[in-house]
């Protein structure tokens, strides 16, 4: 099967990792990426909203939501998680719906670093091909960096407000 052979290729040739300091700690950070009144506040790049049409955040809980791009182009996308250490990791299986032959695998790790949290979003695809195409097509890097950038935003201005923890 072609997911059989992709996995021969060596996963440095089809993944892309980004890292980024938030100051914010990692309960907050985690809870962010959890839960959906959260999610629809940060998610994406910049200039990219959110609807999210179902959530539930669970080994096996889906996501389904659709990303507007500030062109108007609709991205419909889907999230199933696979694993889930509370508030440390967070694996999941993200494509465009539940049987998308070219999903991709991420793992967001979240360390304490004093009073902040690194966070580090490690992606592989299926190819070198796909990788090469999301970071080409997709802007995949530079996205990735937008998004986490949106979520230390967001962190921040709940941080400011006092309401964490």
């Amino acid at each position: 099967m072609a997911w059989q052979e992709a996995r021969a290729e060596p996963a440095a040739d089809r993944e892309i990792v980004i890292s980024r300091l938030i100051d914010a700690s990692r309960e907050l950070v985690f809870e962010a990426f959890t839960e959906v009144r959260h999610l629809s506040r940060w998610w994406g790049p910049e200039g990219f909203t959110t609807t999210t049409r179902a959530f539930e955040f669970r080994v096996g809980g889906e996501w389904d939501f659709v990303m507007h791009g500030p062109d108007g182009t609709d991205y419909r996308e889907w999230i199933t998680w696979t694993e889930i250490v509370r508030p440390e990791r967070i694996a999941l299986l993200h494509g465009e719906s539940r049987d998308d032959p070219d999903a991709f695998e991420s793992v967001l790790t979240l360390a304490p670093e004093g009073a902040a949290t690194r966070i580090v979003m490690r992606t592989v695809f299926p190819t070198k091909q796909l990788r090469d195409q999301a970071v080409e097509k997709y802007h995949a890097v530079e996205g990735g960096r937008q998004t986490l950038s949106s979520l230390a935003a967001y962190v921040a201005g709940i941080v400011r407000n006092g309401a964490e923890g």
